[in-house]
Parts: C-alpha cells; structure tokens; sequence
C-alpha cells in the first residue's frame, strides 16, 4: 500500500535485529523499499486491532464455504 504522494514523517524506534533483518529480506526480494513494507505491515497490524480485517476462522469458513456451494454460487451468478 505504498503511495508516492503519501507525506512521509520520520522517526526512530528499535526492533530485534533478527527481525528488521527479516523485513529488508522480504523488501528486497519483493523489490521494495523498506519504509513502505514498513508502512504496509503497520496499517495491516493497525487495521487488526481496530478489528477492520476478519479474524482467520471467519477466512477459512468463507473458503470451505465457495469449495462446498462453488457451482451453485456460478449459477446465481449468471
């Protein structure tokens, strides 16, 4: 969710190395910065506690669900 017309503000935190070295793996591989992984897992993790995302439970019975009624969900849809 990096957007180049986002105000940016510094500032200064520490983390386990062992993780930020993590992400700028993952940055990297993704061929991205590190601030906008940075920012991407902040408002992921934001939207989490504000319970704005569905808790995995509720994920996985929405996907048995479309396995199980697949063909009947393509017959409504036409």
């Amino acid at each position: 969710m990096y957007h180049d017309a986002m105000t940016w503000q510094k500032f200064s935190s520490q983390a386990r190395p062992e993780l930020l070295e993590e992400v700028r793996a993952l940055a990297a591989e993704e061929g991205r910065q590190f601030q906008a992984v940075l920012d991407e897992a902040l408002a992921e993790w934001v939207a989490k506690k504000k319970g704005e995302t569905p808790r995995p439970e509720v994920i996985g019975h929405l996907k048995a669900s479309i396995a199980r009624h697949r063909k009947l969900y393509q017959e409504l849809a036409k």
